[in-house]
């Protein structure tokens, strides 16, 4: 598809135009550089002009640049406007609480969300520090919020920041009191971005009350409560922050709730907006997890645990191999050589899901176990055979935390993208530092028993059968690749997969951009990433297991997942 004409004429004078009311020199400076270089630079302005950053239910997030495409310091002060506007049409009542991380950028916007705030006579508190993502979302409870920002793009690329908004109770409801933001109110919130005028006419107040560090350490407490006060704590764990904001606040969870303070990687462990170490900073990208698995190893740890930048992501990496693997074929589904490194793998966002809430069934806690369409299906299985109500929600911890309607209270909610909540009374949203303490209590327990996670999860295969789960995602450049592709499965949806005919072939929209495809062994479901340029496939076998040999039901569901990868890349010709 051939590219728009570009409108020099047209494209100068928004630039100029933006330029006028831009409150940041340095981002002014900027683009009167990209000026000057026309007009050679006009793709690169085009883009910068292409549109402004869509406010939607993961809020904002984007390059950091000038221009209404990307994060800065404009963008954030008519975000915030906008928003202290809305919250005040709603008559909500209550501070603005904002939290931020350690990326660039992240707290000026965070200053200037508070200043905008309290120019319209709303209070604003500030977290003291660049801080984990869960902590805001607590202290939006804890501190009885209208509403909280968090200035963070979790584990994007160095380049890049956000901006998330959670509703406290006045707005949010009983099920959506601290949770991120849901239709209508995104739709909402962004009519009252594009109607702030001037952003010379924004009066800026005070920069807010910067809270305390009592609140931090509340957060803390509560954390450690998560957990059996009374249970085994004989664990070695190693840790990375991804050289995110997690590492003070976990260190300081694990140390209150009994276990010895997790080994970091010293190279990841303090706060650098630059992820000098890593190529993307996501626990679930090749090689970021190195150097944590090579501690794990110097060190002789049980457990090597990993957050994401904003810490409310938790990845788990085990020995693959221990007391009982010794005896048998290793446990767990066969790993991509990213996934394994030195005689450790890393567990899959699925399988630290069922272990979590299998931990938490076996504890006796009653209420509604939730995933989500793309995770596995085994926790429905698990929730059947157990007489416990379970929900299954479209992707994301927005939607998660409000499963059921509030049929019966959540208890446990996980997606297979590395989020978990195991106390949604205490963070109602996904939370790294909570999922580490408690897989670590599991791990400890297990160990005490001489047994390991992964001989858990074989006992999980045994009673259920293998749930293998794989991904299927493809980054692009071009949006209109992913656009095609999800045409293309839409005009010529399968009727078979694996040779089977396809029992169930739901499409999603206008609610959502999904496909759905099912047989009686298999499901596929086909979504563009939310906050990432990908087409994501999300493949689930499952494989009865036989004889009670578990580890060849594991490799012959390798097989055939691998085999329904490639029939899924065929269909949309990636």
């Amino acid at each position: 598809m051939a590219a728009e004409p570009i409108d020099l004429d047209d494209i100068r004078d928004q630039a100029r135009r933006w330029l006028d009311d831009d409150p940041d020199p340095a981002t002014r400076e900027e683009l009167r550089a990209v000026l000057d270089r026309l007009p050679a630079s006009a793709p690169e302005l085009a883009d910068r002009f292409a549109g402004p950053l869509t406010f939607g239910t993961a809020g904002l997030r984007g390059p950091l640049r000038a221009g209404p495409n990307g994060m800065n310091l404009a963008v954030v002060s008519q975000a915030a406007a906008g928003l202290v506007g809305w919250l005040a049409a709603q008559g909500a009542t209550g501070p603005l609480v904002i939290g931020y991380d350690a990326r660039h950028g992240s707290r000026e916007f965070a200053e200037r969300t508070a200043q905008v705030a309290t120019g319209a006579g709303r209070p604003a508190l500030l977290l003291p520090r660049p801080l984990p993502t869960p902590v805001l979302a607590y202290a939006v409870r804890q501190l009885d919020g209208a509403a909280g920002v968090m200035v963070t793009a979790s584990h994007n690329p160095p380049q890049d920041n956000g901006y998330k908004v959670y509703l406290g109770a006045r707005l949010g409801g009983e099920l959506g009191a601290g949770a991120q933001i849901v239709p209508p109110a995104d739709a909402g919130i962004e009519a009252a971005i594009r109607a702030v005028g001037p952003l010379a006419q924004v009066p800026l107040g005070p920069a807010g009350q910067v809270l305390g560090d009592d609140l931090v350490a509340s957060y803390v407490d509560r954390a450690a409560a998560v957990i059996d006060p009374a249970g085994p704590r004989d664990l070695k764990v190693a840790y990375t922050p991804l050289h995110g904001v997690g590492a003070a606040v976990l260190t300081a969870a694990f140390a209150h709730a009994g276990f010895g303070i997790p080994g970091v990687v010293p190279e990841q462990a303090e706060p650098d907006p630059d992820f000098p170490t890593v190529s993307f900073p996501n626990p679930e990208e090749p090689g970021a997890v190195d150097r944590l698995v090579a501690l794990a190893e110097r060190t002789g740890a049980d457990l090597a645990i990993a957050n994401d930048p904003d810490a409310d992501r938790c990845a788990v990496a085990v020995r693959d191999g221990g007391p009982a693997s010794a005896r048998s074929a290793p446990a767990g589904p066969p790993v991509t050589a990213e996934q394994q490194r030195g005689g450790w793998r890393m567990l899959r966002g699925d399988e630290v899901g069922v272990l979590l809430a299998d931990h938490l069934m076996r504890r006796g806690v009653q209420g509604l176990y939730a995933t989500t369409i793309v995770s596995s299906s085994l926790l429905r299985a698990m929730c059947a055979a157990r007489g416990l109500p379970y929900d299954e929600t479209l992707t994301g911890f927005k939607w998660i935390v409000r499963a059921g309607g509030g049929s019966a209270p959540l208890v446990y909610g996980y997606e297979e993208a590395l989020g978990y909540c195991v106390a949604p009374e205490h963070v109602r949203d996904k939370d790294g530092i909570t999922a580490a303490l408690t897989i670590a209590e599991l791990a400890a327990g297990l160990k005490a028993e001489g047994r390991t996670l992964t001989d858990r999860l074989d006992e999980l295969a045994a009673e259920f059968g293998v749930h293998h789960t794989d991904q299927l995602s493809v980054r692009v450049d071009d949006l209109r690749v992913i656009a095609d592709a999800m045409a293309r499965v839409r005009a010529a949806t399968p009727t078979t997969l694996l040779g089977h005919p396809v029992t169930e072939a739901r499409d999603l929209l206008p609610e959502a951009d999904v496909v759905i495809l099912r047989t009686d062994t298999a499901r596929v479901v086909i979504r563009p990433s939310g906050t990432e340029p990908k087409l994501k496939a999300y493949l689930e076998v499952v494989e009865p297991v036989t004889d009670g040999d578990v580890p060849a039901a594991r490799t012959r569901a390798a097989t055939t997942a691998a085999t329904l990868r490639t029939e899924i890349a065929t269909t949309l010709n990636l």
